[in-house]
């Protein structure tokens, strides 16, 4: 038995704020949408590999996420690390850095954090 990896989910409470915010931080483009009487999926693809981020918005739901101590983050090897880091950096998004480690991490429209990398050289 054999398993890979299909997808990541991060549950958001404003889709379009999101949906920008994917576009712009991490050049990510709709890949499929599903819409339901009460929630839309919208995956998310970088268009090299073939994993998804799943972005999920519940009509009802109103109150900001409780992400508890935010332990949990996604990571992203970008090709261009000074790049990615001046564009993060004039959007006011990253939250945390690590100038010993050669990372940092971003924090989205949610509070979710995302850790960038430099692509292995």
């Amino acid at each position: 038995m054999r398993f890979q990896f299909a997808h990541n989910n991060l549950n958001v409470l404003d889709l379009e704020k999101s949906l920008a915010f994917y576009e712009k931080a991490l050049g990510f483009a709709e890949t499929r949408r599903t819409v339901k009487e009460g929630f839309t999926i919208v995956f998310l693809g970088d268009g090299v590999t073939p994993h998804r981020l799943e972005l999920t918005w519940l009509k009802d739901r109103q109150a900001p996420y409780d992400l508890g101590d935010n332990e949990f983050h996604l990571a992203f090897a970008v090709d261009d690390y000074d790049a990615a880091h001046a564009l993060h950096s004039e959007m006011g998004c990253i939250c945390y850095e690590n100038p010993a480690m050669g990372i940092y991490f971003i924090s989205d429209p949610d509070g979710y954090w995302l850790e960038i990398v430099p692509a292995a050289r």
